[in-house]
Parts: structure tokens; C-alpha cells; sequence
């Protein structure tokens, strides 16, 4: 009996000690959409959540505190018919850095391409490598591509098999009657966002997303100067890619996601290094070359 009893504790234990890959916060947002009953998108919300959350994405074992913290808002913003509806997804990905209760961001981006049907207390279903959901294609994409880019800031290249599920995704999506898949629609969807993480001519984007967090913020709570010296560096990587591609979507995304961050970096920073990272952001970053010029202001 006793045996039986350390049995089920350790088993109890052992359940405890893993969980799902994701901590997502999901929340639909219908207030655009007036006289309507409501009730379906409270049962949306609710099955994004276990959707993603209850889901087992990958073959990992992730401890309670390695969930990786995310969130998604869908805003419905038309309603095409009693069971499809149209709108944008706000999307959000953070990474912790080491040793601090800072959360950084990995991606930050605005899906405006939206539009799928869904029933009251409807299962959510879907397959690998088979389309039959635009709702649950869409989400399950940006899941993988969440792995992979979490995976990519802690070791290098790491989010290779996440973005090949990801855009096996995007392939089998190419027979959607909804837009934001294919390649011929323009340079900024979902087809051309993880094709250009794996296309090997811009392979620079995902070494500088794994040195600029593994090698440059999660050193700064040990040695501040280590730290911000191979950020800076780093930078160098974006600016390979820039002079490759100037209007490479991911690019921009990482810019987008980075900006506020890295001006913060540098508020302690050297004058060398604050001219040199002024020079190369302004560089990769144009159209924000003015708010670089704040790491000047900054003591």
C-alpha cells in the first residue's frame, strides 16, 4: 500500500512538472459589431484558449515556468455572414532574459488579412499538412512560427523544424479561397513572413536573433559591458541583410518588435558605441533614423 501511494505521488508529481508549450492570453474583441448576439465570440475566445493552450505543439517536455508567454487579439470588425466573420489579429511574443524579470519582445505584428467561419461551441480541429479551417490554419501557423522564433533566441538555428511546419502550412493553404497565403499577393503575408526566415540568403536575421538574446541580453545582469559590446556587434548581422535586401519583410518585423528595446540599451552606453549603433540602425531603419538619435540624449 505504501509503495502504491509513492507510486501515484511521483506520478502526481511527474504531471505536474510538464505542461503545454504555451502560456497564450487570447481575447476576442466584437465591439465593433453591434446588434449581434455575443455569445459567439465569448465561445470563440474560449476555444482559441484551449486551442492553444491545452494543445501539445511539439515533442518537448516544457516545465511550468518554460511556457512561452504570448498573446493574440482578434478584432472582428465585419460580420460577412452568420458564421464568418472578418477582422485582424494583434500578435505578440515574449522571451525572458536571464537572471532578470524583464520579458523581452520577440514579435510584435498586426495581421490585418483576417476572415474565417466559425459556430458557437464549435471544435477547433486541425490536421498537419492538410487545410480545411482557414481559422485554425492561421493560428496554428503563427504557433509554429512562435516556436520557432523562441527556439532561434536560445540556440542557434534552433526554429529550423518549426518554420518548415509552419510553412508546410502555408503550402497546404495555397487551394484557400481567403487571401494573406499565397506569394503573388505582395511581399508582406504569411507566405513571404516564414520564407524569409528560411530562405539561407538572409540566414543573418536568425543569427542575430540568437546572439543579440542568448549572447548580448541574457549576459547584461552579469557583465553590462559584455553584454551591450556583442549587441552592438550583432548589429552588423541586420545590416547584411539590410544591404541584401532592403525591404525584407522579416526585417522590418524585427525593427518593429526591437526599436523601443535597443534605444533603451544604450542609455548607459559608451559614446563610441552609441555613434556606432546610431550609424547602423539609421542605416537598416530610415524611417525611424530621428528616434535613434535619442541613445544621444540618453545619460
Amino acid at each position: 500500500m505504501k509503495s502504491l501511494v509513492v507510486f501515484c505521488f511521483v506520478l502526481f508529481i511527474t504531471f505536474q512538472s510538464y505542461s503545454q508549450e504555451f502560456l497564450c492570453s487570447v481575447s476576442v474583441n466584437s465591439s465593433r459589431i453591434e446588434g449581434t448576439d455575443k455569445r459567439v465570440f465569448e465561445s470563440l475566445q474560449t476555444s482559441l484558449n484551449e486551442f492553444i493552450n491545452n494543445r501539445v505543439w511539439t515533442n518537448y517536455k516544457f516545465q511550468g515556468e518554460e511556457r512561452i508567454e504570448c498573446s493574440i487579439m482578434i478584432s472582428i470588425e465585419e460580420r460577412v455572414s452568420s458564421d464568418e466573420f472578418k477582422g485582424k489579429m494583434n500578435l505578440a511574443l515574449r522571451r525572458p532574459v536571464f537572471n532578470t524579470t524583464y520579458n523581452s519582445v520577440l514579435f510584435n505584428y498586426i495581421d490585418e488579412n483576417i476572415q474565417f467561419r466559425y459556430i458557437e461551441n464549435q471544435s477547433l480541429d486541425f490536421t498537419e499538412n492538410t487545410y480545411t479551417s482557414n481559422l485554425t490554419s492561421i493560428v496554428a501557423y503563427y504557433m509554429y512560427m512562435f516556436l520557432g522564433m523562441d527556439f532561434d533566441s536560445f540556440s542557434l538555428y534552433g526554429g529550423s523544424p518549426f518554420y518548415e511546419r509552419a510553412q508546410a502550412i502555408a503550402n497546404a493553404a495555397q487551394s484557400s479561397p481567403y487571401s494573406g497565403w499565397k506569394a503573388f499577393e505582395n511581399t508582406k503575408n504569411r507566405y513571404w513572413m516564414v520564407e524569409n526566415l528560411l530562405n539561407p540568403s538572409y540566414r543573418s536575421i536568425r543569427k542575430f536573433m540568437y546572439e543579440y538574446h542568448r549572447l548580448g541580453l541574457d549576459v547584461l545582469s552579469s557583465n553590462t559591458t559584455e553584454g551591450r559590446a556583442k549587441i552592438t556587434q550583432n548589429l552588423d548581422l541586420l545590416k547584411t541583410v539590410y544591404n541584401e535586401r532592403p525591404n525584407l519583410f522579416f526585417l522590418q518585423l524585427i525593427m518593429e518588435a526591437k526599436r523601443n528595446e535597443i534605444i533603451d540599451l544604450y542609455s548607459e552606453g559608451s559614446a563610441m558605441e552609441k555613434n556606432e549603433a546610431i550609424n547602423i540602425l539609421s542605416q537598416i531603419d530610415p524611417a525611424n533614423s530621428s528616434k535613434y538619435q535619442e541613445i544621444l540624449k540618453q545619460k
